[in-house]
């Protein structure tokens, strides 16, 4: 990629945030349109969870081969096919006549949207070269993030009130069609420089491993042991063959060495957490706020307002500490806020009264604002660049199974303690089990966040970078570290 002046690099940025926007903003608004989906197309808490979840699973499923094709076939290209078939697929969405349909044309969305976070972060790692740069560009990142839950539930709220829910994904369509305009004239195509091949047994043994977890979680209220078992075991063997097929690859689909570095290993395991904690919440306060408290979806959105401001606010100061002080104390922070929070509604249901509600939403909103950069951050950085698509596809792709598994578990915890004869006067103790859950995420992100940011995690890090680099680099390396020592 050529050397781009400051205004292109910034024009480029604000490209690449456009399609973070419209992919976040989609997950926010549809949360507040839950309870009007389930009362148009008659859909139980299991359904709620798979149109939620449909989306999340494909996209976590495809987001590591977008990373990986975007590298060999070029990054402005596959971006672009995202933003059409992403645009298409809420347009579908938006006409969708039953649950199942609607499912189905959210996986659609979801295919285009696998091509666009991880690609357009790599475009902006391959953009933003010097290591400050990139975290404050990440921190601006982040902040979209913020926007979109701050815009998600206002916006989504007030199109269902007065539109219908189906208004919802119409918003994707200006958001989409500028931002491929834009593309088209202003962002400059990359690639690596050394195309990678496919790996379609690693990439069919991904969606394997996912889709049947989550089907097991989801499904495991309303049937039987043994079929839960089933796909459970199912789950298990497609992991067991990932580990044993992909280092056997001379170019993987999931390059096992990155997880020699601490830090991105961290990283990996605080995005899941992370956003299981965040799509849980989204997912039990929607709930909460509407079906319990009779809230329309515009004031149950105003509710959740100082959770999304406050991830809003975070977001850039988090990127611009991580720029000077290092990932450790943004993600102190975020998984101490996270884990106040969690408690508050665990140990003493913050939501049934309006001040500790409130304070409850505030501090999930601190700690959600700081976790982001460092989490991206730490993916990318000491990576070689040539791997750049991969390592960011990795990182989006932990947030893509964190959101899954939360809505999947803490769904199944909610639907197997609520009655539907006394939902409103059962939901506050079905809730607790997800609000604990919520917690055990928190203290996740406070201890690996502690454990993958000392001296000798970093030094893994330089380790695997060194490993990952190519031959030819290694030796240069090698040379040099000889002369070091003979010096």
């Amino acid at each position: 990629m050529p050397e781009l002046s400051p205004r292109h690099r910034m024009l480029v940025l604000a490209i690449c945030c456009m399609s973070l926007l419209i992919v976040s903003l989609d997950i926010t608004v549809l949360n507040v349109a839950l309870p009007s989906v389930q009362q148009e197309l008659h859909a139980s808490v299991a359904g709620m969870q798979w149109t939620i979840d449909a989306y999340t699973l494909v996209l976590a499923s495809l987001l590591m081969l977008a990373g990986s094709t975007a590298d060999r076939v070029g990054r402005r290209r596959v971006f672009m096919a995202g933003l059409v078939l992403f645009t298409i697929g809420s347009v579908l969405c938006s006409l969708a006549p039953n649950l199942d349909t609607l499912i189905a044309f959210r996986m659609v969305q979801a295919v285009g949207g696998s091509m666009l976070n991880p690609v357009a972060m790599s475009i902006i790692t391959n953009t933003f070269t010097d290591p400050r740069e990139r975290a404050r560009a990440i921190g601006v990142w982040g902040a979209v993030v913020g926007i979109s839950m701050a815009a998600g539930p206002l916006v989504g709220g007030l199109l269902v009130d007065t539109v219908g829910w189906r208004s919802i994904f119409w918003i994707n369509l200006p958001v989409g069609l500028a931002a491929l305009l834009l593309t088209l004239r202003f962002v400059p195509e990359s690639r690596a420089p050394k195309a990678r091949r496919p790996d379609p047994v690693g990439q069919l043994l991904v969606i394997v491993l996912l889709g049947s977890l989550t089907y097991a979680i989801i499904e495991a209220p309303t049937s039987g042991t043994a079929h839960t078992l089933t796909f459970g075991a199912i789950a298990l063997a497609a992991l067991l063959g990932l580990l044993w097929y992909e280092p056997r690859r001379d170019e993987p689909l999931v390059d096992l060495r990155f997880f020699r570095s601490i830090p991105f290993s961290g990283a990996t395991v605080i995005a899941v957490s992370a956003f299981a904690a965040l799509n849980g919440f989204l997912f039990l306060s929607t709930l909460y706020l509407q079906n319990v408290r009779g809230l329309n979806a515009l004031h149950a959105g105003l509710w959740m307002l100082p959770m999304a401001f406050l991830c809003f606010v975070c977001a850039p100061v988090s990127g611009r500490l991580v720029g000077s002080r290092g990932p450790r104390p943004s993600l102190l922070i975020a998984g101490a806020a996270m884990t106040v929070s969690g408690v508050l509604f665990a140990a003493f249901e913050a939501e049934t009264s309006n001040v500790t509600l409130v304070v409850g939403y505030v501090f999930f909103g601190l700690g959600f604002g700081f976790v982001n950069a460092p989490i991206t951050n730490t993916a990318v950085s000491g990576m070689p660049r040539a791997q750049a698509g991969v390592a960011a596809a990795v990182a989006s792709t932990s947030r893509q199974i964190g959101g899954t598994l939360g809505v999947a578990v803490i769904g199944a915890a909610l639907a197997s303690g609520i009655r539907a004869d006394a939902y409103r006067d059962t939901f506050v103790a079905a809730s607790r089990p997800g609000w604990w859950i919520i917690t055990a995420c928190g203290v996740a992100v406070l201890v690996l966040g502690l454990l993958s940011s000392g001296r000798r995690a970093r030094a893994s890090a330089d380790r695997t970078a060194l490993l990952l680099e190519s031959p030819e680099i290694r030796d240069a390396a090698g040379v040099r570290a000889q002369g070091a020592s003979a010096a």
